[in-house]
């Protein structure tokens, strides 16, 4: 059973999630041979001032 954990920075929305938990499952069933049924996919959000790249807060880089 694959279990896949996705963080990012929050605000993504339910379409979105939606759209990506569709396309992920589907490469997982055809490159993984997982059953559908068995695909796991957890959300792991991140608020902006607790992730920095390059030097400076997600936050701030908006």
């Amino acid at each position: 059973m694959p279990n896949i954990t996705v963080e990012l920075l929050a605000g993504r929305t339910l379409d979105q999630r939606r759209q990506f938990v569709q396309a992920v499952t589907e490469q997982a069933e055809a490159i993984l041979g997982a059953r559908r049924q068995d695909v796991r996919i957890l959300f792991v959000e991140i608020s902006g001032e607790l992730v920095a790249k390059g030097g400076v807060l997600a936050v701030d880089a908006e």
